[in-house]
């Protein structure tokens, strides 16, 4: 049961902070503190605590690792169990149900109550469990823990209350699926085996009745032993020894006959009429060997024996592979009649059922499809067709075709980009799939009222990108996108170069930045690049523009504030030269096959490429290798298609890239950025001696920038080449590097020389969490979760390097003698340090393509408790100001002389009024461990807020709940496993909920919240959760789910008519409930399995139980009763009161009539 604690609005104490920014003591959170304001704000905040609430709506994807599979055919409705102990429903696209064992154990076995709306499920902890499917959100109504025995195999005949349990001694139980309470009739194993027999039989493998006979119940041991006991006299008809271990059984469907898989690769055919050996023995994929032996097979796991009316009889079967064919995939074999087709298949088969027309086993069967459960995959195999195609399947189970890396999640999206998506990505789809509709069609699904846009994006390790439309709670795939396209494959003498500069996965996907409005995309690589893509709904023949970014450099010892007195401030001279375009061909080989330098990890493709319409690659950002050390991955992104910038930061500095003129107009380290506005005070460490002629002589001699080149730089680009933004450095030659760097530390140490700090990135999962504060030690990055981590400076290791965590272009105020907004980039770093760099953009179009971009760093910094994680502003009535952006443009159309492409840019500053943009702003920042709201441009703290003390931020965004004014709030997810939700401006705590513990990496990596109140997490490395935190949601979201049973009748049984019933003998039947009743039977020893009830019945008032408003639901739904017993009371009340005046109206008519009689006229 998750905990929950309650919030109370404006009680929570947290630590204001004066004038100046620091730290004070002694205020409430949610209160303006003492430090002087611009002016009184007053801003009416609408969102309150009963607007939220903590719900899971939707899983998406494939279940990860399951275990079993069944089928109702009469609901067309598929359910899938798991090893941690969940299970999918899945009807027709729309209807996809997740439910979850509290246990966690996992699932062995699955049975529907066929058309009854109901499902059985057996687990590995001995328990079975009845769920109620009749609802939108299926509750489990009994559960029957087994104590002293381990369940095995499990069996419900159709249309029968009375379901059989096989256990590991050998023993069978029957329960009412009902009541769910055990009956006293047993089948013991010695009992059904032969007194002579001296061994056990095994655990029980198979469990079925009779398709001719209902009272006679087929039971299959493991060691080979079959036994047919008749129900009836509670003895055996016949019994089987058989040499070889039994994995399945099936019947034919006349019940004359059944077939069974071996453990030797075999399969055995036995009669009824003959039991002392089988008729029949095949080993489909044996072949006989010189001295007449079959060649040793793998075990047949299942089999299953259909017939049909018009052909040749279906025997399908999963493995039975001879051992000598190594290397061979898992296969499914299809043999009907004389021919045999084997399908291979991508993963381990843990499952398959054969779908057939008719749910009664005693009918010729017409099997029509095959659906086969793998270990990361689900397919239908259609065999109505001699090919044997596979249908399409509408649920998105291949999320993790490739691991999954990243995710991001948009809601509200503009409306054309979805079917502009869709109508692109369709052109992309696989073929050959089978005509017929989807056979899994059960359930009921429309589409609510609350549905609007949204679209999720997935960053793989293949490289590739996947765009998915997830508006109405469903996932549907649009558009795939595919990096490694980019670049050239390495051929030949490259290959071992390549492998090691980048180990496996190079394309990886760190991170993604979208503009849904301009539709301009970038991925961030784990190779330390950065690809930028413009849409167009035409191909396009163009070269990809690469520029190389050289970003390294190393920091001394910080210095602490008690030392900066008899401390000598010494900066090292030297200056950053911007990154024009550099050919991979200057780079000489000795540079290459020595101490690598000035070389990107991968090659970018040189030639012109043709690209299919859709997202088509427009400029490749890479960080070089610097004297033998690889490129710091990066940590933060953002892009502003207005602007037409893209900045970029890691460890070493930060990058800003015109990508409209494709330049580099800004690298610099971070240390740079401050100049003189440093708090820590802290040096660049100079280069090494021994690497500074080689690096000199290297790059004056290969890196030459020509006059031409020089002239289009930017001020900002010459003020970084020779003129450092310091006050106190010293100017340097052009294209002097500032300093190459050295080892990172141990981390690099342990890594060996000139290894690159890439792992496989196999998914979100096994991938470290960017943590948005200097890198750890091994052990601090085991105990990240758990321990609490100082902000301070003292605390900082020796070879820590301030990271920049987050980016964001805005309009705002770069100064606090600022009058009006203007373009600005706001840079947090992993020290809790604010930057703001203010901008100077041409606004002209034809000027915006010439001249350069003014990038002057200026000493304004804010500083916080932890790393900087996420930035936002709000206008001064509350409302959520968006980023200024461009409006979506085609560049590869066809020209239209009389519809010119300009650029319309929408929010861009010349816009503003004087009356817009004089009044100031709200500025959100949110780090590791608190929240503060300045006011803009005066730069002054008006609210603070401490997150949390005891653990960090993981993630942080500003979001806006819809169908509410001014909804505008701060959502967070900690490392503890809570998300709390903060109103704005205020900071005052909303929603404090511990949804889940964070148990392992890929929450930490995936989660992100979007607008609407919602938001997603990888719950498992193929499983996509989504959850809400918006109490509106949370009340429709029943209408929002798909119905998982739907009233159908039962199909009725065939007329088996006179002649066949008389010389076929007809299909007898018995009375369960007289042999398994209890007063047939008796009652079940009380110490063999113990009943628990069910909460189906309490789980509204579960559901509404979440967080502050549970206490309120619960309030109002006993309200409610009360209200409506006092008016069922009013009611009888009313009822007995007209009952007695009609009695005593008769009464008295009776004694009108009888008063004046005498006694003898009765």
């Amino acid at each position: 049961m998750k905990k929950f604690r309650k919030v109370l609005d404006g009680l929570t104490t947290s630590s204001p902070v004066n004038a100046g920014g620091s730290p004070a003591c002694g205020s409430a959170a949610g209160t303006p503190t003492a430090a002087p304001t611009p002016r009184e704000l007053d801003i009416q905040e609408t969102l309150m605590s009963e607007h939220f609430q903590i719900c899971k709506t939707v899983r998406h994807g494939f279940p990860y690792q399951p275990t079993a599979l069944t089928f109702d055919p009469v609901q067309k409705i598929l359910a899938i169990g798991s090893r941690s102990g969940g299970v999918r429903i899945l009807g027709r696209p729309g209807v996809d149900c997740f439910c979850q064992h509290e246990s966690g154990a996992a699932v062995l076995q699955l049975q529907f109550l066929i058309n009854e709306g109901a499902l059985v499920t057996a687990c590995a902890d001995d328990t079975l469990h009845l769920w109620n499917l009749r609802q939108r959100r299926p509750a489990i109504l009994h559960s029957l823990k087994f104590n002293r025995e381990r369940i095995t195999f499990c069996h419900l005949p159709f249309q029968s209350k009375w379901l059989y349990v096989g256990t590991e001694r050998g023993n069978t139980h029957i329960v009412n699926v009902e009541s769910f309470i055990l009956s006293g009739y047993v089948i013991m194993w010695n009992k059904a085996i032969e007194l002579s027999t001296k061994t056990h039989p095994g655990p029980i493998v198979h469990l079925s009745d009779s398709p001719k006979d209902e009272g006679k119940l087929l039971i299959g041991f493991e060691s080979g032993t079959i036994v047919m006991w008749d129900l009836r006299s509670k003895r055996a008809d016949f019994r089987i020894y058989y040499d070889e271990a039994i994995h399945s059984v099936s019947w034919h469907h006349e019940g004359r006959q059944f077939m069974c898989s071996h453990s030797d690769g075999s399969l055995s055919m036995w009669n009824l009429r003959n039991t002392a050996k089988p008729f029949q023995v095949t080993f489909p994929h044996g072949k006989s060997q010189r001295d007449g032996r079959k060649e040793s097979c793998k075990p047949i796991l299942k089999v299953e024996y259909k017939t049909c009316r018009n052909s040749e009889s279906f025997v399908i079967f999963s493995g039975g592979l001879s051992y000598d064919k190594a290397g061979r995939r898992p296969t499914l074999t299809i043999m009907h009649g004389k021919a045999i087709t084997v399908l291979e298949m991508d993963h381990p088969i843990v499952e398959f059922l054969v779908l057939c027309e008719t749910p009664y086993l005693n009918e010729v069967q017409e099997p029509y499809a095959a659906v086969v459960l793998l270990e990361k995959d689900l397919i239908v195999v259609d065999l109505t067709q001699s090919s044997f195609p596979i249908f399409e399947n509408p649920y998105p189970m291949d999320i993790h075709e490739s691991p999954v890396t990243c995710t991001a999640y948009f809601a509200d999206c503009p409306p054309d980009i979805i079917p502009v998506l869709y109508s692109i990505g369709a052109k992309h789809k696989k073929t050959g799939y089978s005509h017929k509709e989807w056979p899994v069609s059960g359930g009921t699904w429309t589409v609510g009222s609350q549905s609007y846009p949204e679209i999720i994006i997935t960053g793989h390790a293949d490289g590739s990108i996947k765009f998915w439309d997830a508006t109405a709670i469903t996932l549907q795939m649009l558009y795939k996108l595919k990096t490694s396209k980019v670049f050239e494959k390495p051929k030949g003498s490259e290959t071992a170069r390549g492998a090691e500069l980048v180990e496996e996965d190079p394309y990886a996907v760190q991170m993604v930045s979208w503009c849904p409005q301009s539709r301009i995309f970038c991925v961030v690589g784990i190779s330390a690049h950065i690809i930028l893509y413009c849409f167009s709904r035409h191909d396009s023949n163009t070269a990809i523009t690469s520029l190389e970014v050289r970003l390294q450099c190393e920091v001394e010892d910080v210095i602490s504030p008690s030392d900066t007195e008899n401390a000598v401030c010494l900066m090292d001279a030297g200056g950053h030269s911007p990154q024009p375009p550099s050919p991979r061909g200057n780079t000489p080989d000795g540079a290459r096959d020595g101490a690598r330098d000035s070389i990107p990890c991968l090659k970018v493709k040189d030639r012109v490429i043709r690209m299919p319409p859709g997202y088509q690659a427009e400029l490749v950002v890479q960080l070089l290798w610097v004297d033998g050390e690889p490129p710091q991955q990066i940590t933060s992104l953002d892009l502003n298609s207005a602007y037409g910038l893209l900045a970029l930061g890691n460890c070493n500095g930060l990058v800003v890239v015109d990508y409209l003129q494709k330049t580099i107009i800004l690298c610099m380290t971070t240390l740079e950025l401050y100049g003189s506005a440093d708090p820590f005070q802290r040096l660049t460490r100079s280069p090494r001696k021994n690497r500074q002629s080689t690096s000199g002589l290297t790059e004056l001699s290969d890196n030459q920038v020509s006059l031409d080149q020089e002239r289009s730089k930017s001020p900002t680009s010459d003020h970084v080449n020779g003129h450092c933004t310091s006050p106190t450095s010293q100017a340097c030659p052009p294209g002097r590097p500032r300093v190459p760097g050295g080892p990172e530390g141990p981390r690099l140490a342990r890594r060996g020389p000139g290894r690159p700090p890439f792992r496989k990135a196999q998914s979100a999962a096994c991938m470290e969490v960017s943590l948005p504060v200097s890198f750890l030690t091994e052990e601090s990055r085991e105990n990240s979760f758990s321990r609490s981590r100082s902000s301070s400076v003292s605390s900082i290791d020796r070879d820590t390097k301030e990271a920049v965590t987050t980016l964001h272009f805005a309009e705002s105020y770069g100064r606090r003698s600022d009058v009006l907004p203007a373009p600005c980039l706001w840079v947090g770093t992993s020290l809790g340090l604010v930057l703001i760099v203010p901008m100077s953009i041409p606004t002209d179009e034809q000027e915006r393509m010439e001249e350069p971009v003014t990038i002057a760093p200026t000493s304004t910094v804010l500083m916080l408790k932890g790393s900087v994680l996420r930035f936002s502003f709000l206008d001064c009535t509350g409302g959520l100001i968006h980023s200024p952006h461009e409006a979506w443009r085609d560049t590869h159309a066809p020209d239209d002389p009389e519809r010119p492409r300009r650029r319309r840019l929408v929010n861009f500053s010349p816009c503003f009024s004087q009356e817009a943009g004089g009044d100031g702003h709200l500025a959100v920042v949110c780090s590791e461990r608190q929240a503060k709201v300045f006011f803009m441009p005066s730069q002054a703290c008006l609210y603070v807020h401490n997150i949390t003390e005891s653990s960090f931020v993981l993630r942080a965004d500003v979001v806006a709940i819809s169908n509410i004014s001014n909804s505008v709030c701060l959502a967070c997810f900690c490392a503890n496993g809570h998300i709390m939700i903060l109103s704005l401006p205020s900071l005052r705590p909303l929603l404090d909920v511990h949804y889940l513990p964070l148990t392992d990496m890929r929450i930490a990596r995936t989660f992100c919240f979007t607008n609407g109140g919602q938001a997603l997490y990888l719950s498992s490395p193929t499983e996509i959760q989504r959850i809400t935190y918006s109490q509106e949601m949370c009340d429709n979201l029943q209408e929002m789910l798909g119905e998982l049973f739907t009233p159908t009748d039962t199909p009725e049984a065939q007329n088996r008519g006179f002649l066949k019933g008389f010389f076929g003998g007809n299909t007898q039947t018995f009375d369960r409930e007289e042999l398994f009743g209890e007063a047939a039977a008796g009652k079940a020893s009380r110490s063999l399995a113990q009943h628990i009830p069910g909460q189906g019945s309490v789980e509204g008032v579960r559901a509404a139980a979440g967080g502050a408003v549970g206490e309120l639901a619960r309030a109002r739904i006993a309200l409610d009763e009360r209200g409506q017993r006092l008016g069922e009371l009013e009611e009888r009340t009313a009822l007995m009161m007209a009952s007695a005046e009609t009695f005593s109206k008769h009464a008295h008519e009776l004694m009108l009539k009888c008063k004046d009689k005498k006694w003898y006229q009765f």
